[in-house]
């Protein structure tokens, strides 16, 4: 029998990550791995069974990746991925785990080969409704209303506190600040704020596999739609500042907007980083004294404690991103639709990028301390990864014909609550004896801090 290799039976070559076309060509000039004329997964799926399991096995089970240890702790494990598995093939969760900065970063801002699917997309209901988040007349509306109460709201929620003599930080503060603060952007009725805000929770804590808080979370997405279509019919007649008037007022690709377009535009946006962030960055200033003292002395330094919370203990640890196509990446084929969690929480403790990075630092020198563009600034300083921000503004710091970032936002608004609780409650500490700590409470939800008991 001949041994020689027909050129039609030898396996394509990789240069640019995509499959070449003319390769394993069959009758007719089809390739052998597609079907019915379209490209298949079967090649990528052949070339996988070519690692076994051992392989990446040796200092971490992907098991562990699953476990109530890793949902109270990810960083150990992290740490163990980014020093010796960079792109990390998790074979039971059947996805990969990037955690390098530099790594991190370039796919996260990389569109034209990995994709941030939608919250309607883990919902499976895309075409409900649209996402209006980038339309300019709702940027302008948030922004306005979030400058404009911001530091009347932390004022009321901090006179609220020191009135008990003692509180819960993370649930009187960093949990509820935020959500009455959404409920000033939108203009809600006082005696509608309970309800909302359990809807609205529900919403975003369904999207993920759990089936009966998905149930949950549709059946909130129906009830927040039919509670804003009447709402949304009288800002239309009688608009105000708010961002039911501006999303009101729209007439977007599809014509007028709806409830559901407004309920949509809440499901996508970002509600973890302000609240995780909050609970995290105070969770870190009263568990460093000397830190916390820095704070205390130099109001200039609240911003810095808040950036280096984003780096040291990020609420929103992982974001996924899905390749668009088969592409090859850090030695590795990946295929059409694969999975990658990538890491923040490990990306802002690279040891290539910071010093001590498991120390926090308010106003460490190797941290960018303004909104990064391209996640470096100019003089290649790196910025902490925050996903629920979004990628860095392709905007000036401060644009002439359009409202700030999201990043600076956020940013701004809480230095401006955690001044004004360290106005009202200047003596503020920990209760004796308590222990916080940081925890998700589920697997793929924010880790935070919350329970944060405190005295003054």
């Amino acid at each position: 029998m001949s041994t020689d290799v027909k050129q039609a039976d030898r396996p394509p070559v990789y240069g640019t990550g995509a499959p070449d076309p003319n390769a394993f060509a069959g009758r007719n000039g089809v390739p052998l791995y597609a079907r019915r004329g379209k490209l298949s997964d079967y090649r990528t799926y052949e070339i996988y069974q070519r690692e076994r399991v051992h392989e990446s096995t040796e200092k971490i089970r992907p098991i562990q990746l699953s476990s109530p240890d890793f949902a109270r702790d990810p960083y150990p494990l992290l740490t163990i991925l980014c020093e010796n598995y960079p792109c990390y093939r998790d074979w039971l969760g059947n996805s990969f785990w990037i955690t390098r900065y530099d790594d991190v970063s370039s796919l996260f801002a990389d569109d034209a080969n990995f994709e941030t699917r939608p919250k309607t997309w883990y919902y499976q209901i895309e075409g409900y409704g649209r996402d209006l988040r980038e339309e300019l007349p709702v940027l302008e509306a948030q922004a306005r209303r979030i400058d404009a109460n911001a530091a009347r709201l932390a004022g009321e929620i901090a006179e609220d506190m020191r009135a008990k003599g003692g509180a819960d930080l993370a649930l009187e503060f960093a949990a509820r600040f935020p959500m009455e603060l959404l409920a000033c952007v939108l203009d809600l009725p006082r005696e509608d704020f309970p309800a909302f805000v359990e809807r609205y929770w529900r919403m975003q804590r369904g999207r993920l596999w759990e089936p009966r808080m998905r149930q949950s979370g549709l059946q909130a997405i129906h009830e927040l739609t039919d509670y804003f279509r009447p709402i949304l019919e009288r800002r239309r007649a009688d608009p105000g500042d708010d961002l039911i008037s501006a999303v009101a007022a729209l007439d977007a690709d599809g014509g007028p907007t709806r409830a559901e377009d407004l309920v949509v535009t809440l499901l996508e946006q970002d509600h973890e980083t302000l609240h995780g962030g909050l609970a995290n960055m105070w969770f870190l200033l009263l568990t460093h004294p000397d830190q916390f003292d820095v704070v205390r002395d130099d109001r200039r330094m609240v911003k810095f404690a808040w950036l280096e919370m984003l780096r040291h203990s990020t609420p929103v640890v992982t974001a996924d991103r899905f390749a668009r196509h088969e592409v090859e990446r850090f030695g590795r084929l990946l295929p059409n639709g694969g999975l990658l969690h990538l890491s923040a929480a490990a990306a802002n403790r690279d040891p290539r990028q910071y010093e001590n990075p498991d120390r926090f630092i308010v106003g460490r020198k190797d941290l960018c301390q303004r909104e990064p563009r391209g996640q470096y600034r100019a003089d290649g300083l790196p910025a902490g990864i925050a996903f629920g921000l979004g990628k860095p503004s392709r905007h000036p710091a401060v644009p002439e014909d359009r409202p700030r970032s999201l990043y600076a936002i956020a940013r701004d608004t809480a230095t401006t609550a955690s001044n004004v609780l360290l106005d009202t409650l200047p003596d503020l500490r920990l209760r004796p004896g308590t222990s916080p700590s940081l925890r998700a409470l589920r697997l793929g939800e924010m880790h935070a801090c919350w329970t944060l008991p405190v005295v003054f």
